[in-house]
């Protein structure tokens, strides 16, 4: 009884159909990787810059090409390299003759969804230039504050494994991704049907045939209604405890921050959204803590040695922490 009053408060019908139509058009490219299109969906939805992790040749940088024809607005493509400068994506004061001053060009970081593809390539100039603009949606050149249109999205790929050519992101930059993602390797079934798809499939741009199902004025009104649902308040600190705990947990260095808190309450409605509920449950929390905590916590030297992973302390903290009824 309790949930259909819950139902009724919110009509989602739209958003339900917009989330739909956006799973349907990344499945027919995109075999498996459910839990990442879930996330990028929600981080969306939640109005958070996501960081895609794998091993070259998991379709990190295609999925978030789909996402973004799925999406009727101004898309950018950066391609973070060791000689790239923070002018190159920012943009530059250029010198106009016919007036005789100067004119601000604007960079590729002037868009909606802005894809960044192997972030950890550029040196720490390069990517702190990304500090303001992540956080605040705008951008100060010489004085001049540029507002970014809305919605803006960072989504942000890197690898993993490759050590030469490639720079640690500063937490600081970190902190500002609501979620890291890690995409696996596809399991047997899924590598037979990638490939089965590709040699059935007899032209060379399947992106061409994606057409666009939700425009930008449509994912910020999506946007308002998901910020507006309802949230318990022994599940505000059900979050709260969690995060409190990252701090005083003797497996890690660094603890997460306020940000953290309200990162995952953001993700948590907007699962909850694409789940077809208006309101929070305490699995909607538990199931996005891993991607939003997981690169904002550090583990401590002697734990990093022993093979534990972040993951595996963040799971430790949830099964310690009574869980909200």
């Amino acid at each position: 009884m309790e949930e259909e009053i819950f139902e009724n408060r919110t009509d989602l019908h739209k958003l339900n159909a917009a989330v739909g139509q956006i799973k349907d058009t990344l499945g027919k490219i995109i075999v498996g990787q459910h839990q990442s299109i879930d996330l990028i969906i929600a981080g969306i939805l939640a109005d958070g810059h996501i960081l895609i992790e794998g091993v070259p040749g998991v379709a990190k940088t295609l999925t978030a090409k789909l996402v973004a024809k799925a999406i009727n607005a101004a898309y950018s493509r950066i391609q973070f390299t060791p000689d790239l400068m923070p002018s190159d994506i920012l943009g530059t004061p250029v010198f106009n003759p016919r007036t005789s001053e100067f004119e601000f060009k604007h960079g590729p970081i002037f868009g909606n969804i802005i894809l960044i593809d192997e972030i950890n390539r550029a040196p720490a100039k390069t990517q702190s230039a990304l500090f303001e603009v992540m956080e605040e949606r705008q951008l100060t050149i010489d004085g001049t504050a540029y507002k970014m249109d809305e919605p803006f999205l960072v989504l942000a790929t890197q690898n993993p494994i490759e050590q030469e050519g490639t720079y640690r992101l500063p937490e600081a930059q970190l902190d500002r991704f609501l979620f890291k993602i890690e995409v696996k390797y596809p399991t047997l079934e899924e590598e037979i049907a990638i490939i089965t798809n590709q040699h059935q499939h007899k032209r060379a741009d399947q992106l061409s045939d994606i057409q666009p199902v939700l425009s930008a004025q449509e994912i910020v009104a999506l946007r308002e209604q998901v910020r507006g649902f309802h949230v318990e308040p022994k599940i505000l600190e059900f979050v709260a405890r969690i995060v409190f705990e990252t701090r005083n947990n003797k497996s890690l260095y660094l603890g997460a921050s306020p940000r953290a808190s309200l990162a995952i309450i953001n993700a948590a409605k907007a699962l909850a959204a694409i789940n077809g509920r208006d309101f929070v449950t305490p699995d909607d929390v538990i199931w996005v803590v891993p991607h939003v905590l997981r690169h904002r916590i550090m583990l401590t030297p002697d734990k990093e040695m022993e093979g534990l992973s972040t993951d595996d302390v963040i799971g430790q903290i949830i099964h310690k922490i009574e869980v909200p009824r």
